[in-house]
């Protein structure tokens, strides 16, 4: 399997099915930090900051991949955290784009780390 972290997202036009639960669990090793959630429709996961304005970088850089992406997840963030919600909402379900889109933010957060 390439790595999902040198993929890009694809458009999504829908009329596809959703990943199936093996399938979804296939990408788990690429994104163990994530929570399968909604029966393997959606992935979620919470990082943490050290405070606010931690949070908030990297929500600006979440949204900027998300951009050059073209796949946008929902973000709620507060002091020392950033959740992070992703779905193929066309499909209501995970495609691959999902776990790109999980693994890319991973790097963004390591990225933020070791800055």
């Amino acid at each position: 399997m390439t790595e999902l972290i040198e993929k890009t997202c694809t458009p999504c036009r829908g009329g596809i099915p959703p990943l199936t639960p093996a399938e979804v669990e296939a990408f788990r090793p690429q994104t163990p930090e994530w929570a399968i959630c909604d029966e393997a429709h959606r992935i979620e996961r919470t990082y943490k900051f050290r405070d606010f304005a931690d949070a908030f970088a990297f929500v600006q850089q979440a949204a900027e991949l998300a951009e050059m992406e073209g796949h946008h997840p929902d973000i709620s963030f507060g002091w020392g955290y950033a959740t992070v919600s992703l779905q193929t909402k066309k499909i209501k379900g995970l495609h691959e784009n999902d776990f790109i889109m999980a693994a890319k933010l991973d790097r963004a957060m390591e990225d933020l780390s070791q800055s």
